[in-house]
């Protein structure tokens, strides 16, 4: 191994939101391969303590945390100034709540963006890798759609075909998407004005073990506790809105490759999902986990929310291209993978394992 490597190995990872879902699965890949890791956290979301103390026990000589808001610049310089890389995912991450609170939503999403870049400049131009959002497309209104027996599909089949790309102008719709939509800007101008590396990845529908999914944000895995539980699902709209879904291992292999290609991707902004192989409406989830649970679900309907997309499927092959990421895993075997993992950690019953064993060998 090279000096530079070993040094690497030794300056840790920062992960800002490193106590959440994807933060926590990052931390543990990386801390698997040898890497140092800092972890920055504000431990506000609930649940996500259970992450920060399932990673130490794994790792305990290679993870390290500071509980810290990104709103506080003097800990976020002081967290920064000996990363090797910083991987932004700390963030408010609820549209209904930047509606209750734009003010607090913008101080997070954008203010706390802009301290890590200003940090990432001050400590010698550390890369800097951020988590954006399918919403910086605004709610796509433009989109001709044909409204199906349980999903929504593009009158488009180019588009239906091969998903929303980078090329769409962007349209910030709701005081989340304005913040998200300016913390990606700023990431990207800071590459142009002046040359810090950073990617920027404009996120769909991510899932998998260790989400604290709930009614607001993570719906794939709240969808799942609900069903799980025989507890009622609140659906806003009709359910026929379609996501692509990204099991998060396939994000992490994203983010990492991004660091380890930063020289070549610096200034990037790449749309990552699970593209028109992964497309799904809400109903036709549930309709899979009621098979995987041996049983019916039930549902109630309310106005569509502020913003909502009718349909959003991303193009992720410039992602795929530039990044020589493998094909996603499928939704229906991620979906099982997710609900497996409820099983073993919170003693999710599973009634159907003959549909469990079908869904995870799909190819």
């Amino acid at each position: 191994m090279t000096a530079g490597r070993i040094a690497k190995r030794i300056r840790p990872a920062l992960i800002t939101g490193g106590a959440g879902f994807i933060g926590c699965n990052l931390a543990d890949r990386l801390a698997r391969e040898g890497q140092n890791v800092l972890i920055l956290d504000s431990l506000e979301r609930p649940g996500v303590e259970r992450n920060l103390e399932w990673l130490r026990r794994r790792h305990p000589r290679l993870i390290a945390a500071v509980r810290a808001d990104v709103r506080s610049q003097d800990a976020v310089t002081e967290a920064a100034s000996n990363a090797a890389v910083i991987f932004h995912f700390a963030a408010q991450v609820a549209v209904t709540s930047s509606l209750e609170d734009p003010h607090a939503d913008f101080a997070v999403n954008a203010g706390g963006t802009l301290n890590l870049l200003e940090a990432a400049r001050r400590a010698d131009n550390v890369p800097v890798i951020v988590a954006s959002t399918n919403k910086v497309y605004g709610n796509l209104a433009e989109i001709p759609l044909e409204r199906g027996a349980d999903c929504y599909l593009p009158r488009d089949s180019k588009l239906a075909a091969t998903g929303i790309g980078e090329g769409r102008p962007l349209d910030f719709h709701t005081p989340y998407g304005c913040s998200k939509g300016t913390a990606d800007q700023y990431a990207l101008d800071y590459a142009r004005s002046f040359g810090l590396p950073t990617v920027v990845f404009r996120m769909s529908c991510i899932y998998g073990p260790r989400q604290m999914g709930t009614e607001d944000q993570g719906w794939v895995a709240h969808f799942a506790r609900c069903a799980a539980a025989d507890q009622l699902i609140s659906i806003y709209g009709d359910g026929r809105q379609v996501r692509d879904l990204l099991f998060v291992d396939d994000v992490v292999e994203a983010y990492i490759a991004a660091w380890r290609r930063i020289d070549q991707v610096k200034g990037s902004a790449f749309n990552l999902g699970g593209g028109p192989h992964n497309a799904v409406s809400l109903l036709q989830v549930i309709e899979h986990l009621e098979r995987l649970l041996d049983r019916s679900i039930s549902v109630e309907f309310f106005d569509w929310r502020a913003g909502d997309q009718r349909y959003y499927v991303s193009d992720p092959s410039l992602a795929r291209q530039k990044l020589g990421l493998q094909p996603p895993l499928g939704w229906r075997q991620g979906v099982a993978k997710l609900t497996r993992w409820l099983q073993a950690d919170e003693g999710v019953r599973l009634s159907a394992p003959a549909e469990f064993d079908r869904a995870e060998a799909l190819a």
